[in-house]
């Protein structure tokens, strides 16, 4: 079954990069961002309660225990006396995270992530209290609260526990809402946008520039860089502008680059990865050791003892080689079928690709996962 599976799965690899090849073109939008366009991570610290005896211990998490001791006194209860006495077991400190997008207003709702910082071993069933979101600033932008939503449980007894999924992260949807809108980054009247390429690289960039000239006019975009394309902006309308530039079509080039993973055996090569002409030989060397103790039983009247012996088979075979000579600048289908005819298994296509690389003769970078 493993290795149907394992044949299946480097049988769709095949069919994916035997596909004809064709010029891509993409929108600028999936290209490139906006300056002054981003959203702004937040964060916050807080309890969630109401948990089913699955929060955090007052020995390992004494953190939980003051937060609780300061929340109590600022609603007017004083708890410092029997402090020591008290046991946090449906209570869990957290940590609360969100986004805030670029140009969200107070009053909008954010989804929140609730993830555990003590000893807790399930959120489930919980509600997290009023906690603010702060930005990198130091400033509160949002305030979270409502009950989460888990995807696991745990559950245990005196001999054995189970657990499913992640019980001890959880999310609220809409869980927070916008008290303070983020520095605005854009204008609508600025005299220029700039775009900022995702994959920076200097035959897209030319390209960008060349297609939003062609669509707006001469002279209105310029490269700055690989990765920078200025726009002007002459009828002071950034956000028009900016909407015309995000449905230009683009055709983008890409580097030739071929990825590895030697933990699941995935092989990927883009249609621009090119060979020189190199002949590649792959044989299997297996070498098999057994072990097979023997035990020496003497005569009656020997005198000697009863002993265990070693006993060691080593079996070495090595497979016959399979000679394939790939000829320069191949594409990428006779590649791979020139690969395949040699019979190595995707980890040993690894170590193929890896040898024609250090033979010099891969016009690709090589990454390994």
């Amino acid at each position: 079954m493993a290795i149907l599976s394992l044949f299946s799965r480097f049988s769709l690899l095949l069919l994916v990069l035997l596909l004809p090849m064709q010029t891509q073109a993409e929108r600028i939008k999936d290209l490139a961002n906006i300056e002054g366009v981003r959203g702004n991570a937040l964060i916050g610290y807080g309890l969630v309660v109401g948990l089913n005896g699955t929060g955090d211990s007052g020995t390992s998490s004494p953190f939980t225990v003051n937060s609780i001791t300061a929340l109590l006194e600022r609603l007017g209860v004083n708890v410092r006396a029997d402090i020591k006495k008290m046991k946090p077991k449906n209570i869990a400190a957290v940590m609360v995270t969100s986004e805030l997008p670029a140009f969200a207003r107070p009053g909008q709702q954010l989804d929140v992530t609730v993830s555990s910082i003590g000893d807790a071993k399930s959120l489930r069933g919980g509600t997290l209290l009023v906690t603010p979101l702060l930005g990198g600033d130091g400033q509160p932008y949002a305030v979270a609260q409502g009950g989460l939503s888990i995807g696991g449980f745990t559950a245990s007894g005196k001999g054995g526990s189970t657990t499913k999924g992640h019980p001890t992260a959880g999310t609220i949807p809409n869980g927070a809402r916008v008290e303070k809108a983020a520095p605005r980054g854009l204008t609508a009247e600025q005299d220029h946008i700039t775009l900022n390429l995702r994959r920076p690289d200097f035959t897209t960039a030319r390209n960008i520039q060349r297609a939003i000239n062609a669509k707006l006019g001469k002279g209105m975009a310029r490269a700055l860089d690989s990765g920078t394309i200025k726009v002007w902006n002459p009828s002071s309308n950034t956000i028009e502008l900016i909407a015309d530039l995000e449905q230009i079509d683009v055709v983008i080039d890409h580097q030739a680059i071929v990825i590895v993973d030697e933990r699941t055996g995935t092989i990927v090569m883009g249609q621009e990865v090119r060979i020189d002409t190199v002949a590649v030989a792959h044989g299997n060397i297996t070498v098999s050791v057994s072990e097979n103790p023997e035990v020496s039983q003497p005569n009656a009247f020997g005198g000697g003892q009863t002993a265990t012996v070693d006993r060691t088979a080593v079996d070495v075979k090595e497979d016959k080689a399979k000679l394939v000579v790939l000829p320069k600048q191949v594409s990428l289908s006779e590649l791979v079928s020139a690969l395949n005819a040699v019979g190595a298994t995707p980890s040993d296509l690894i170590a193929v690709l890896q040898a024609i690389k250090a033979a010099g003769a891969l016009h690709a970078e090589l990454r390994t996962m």
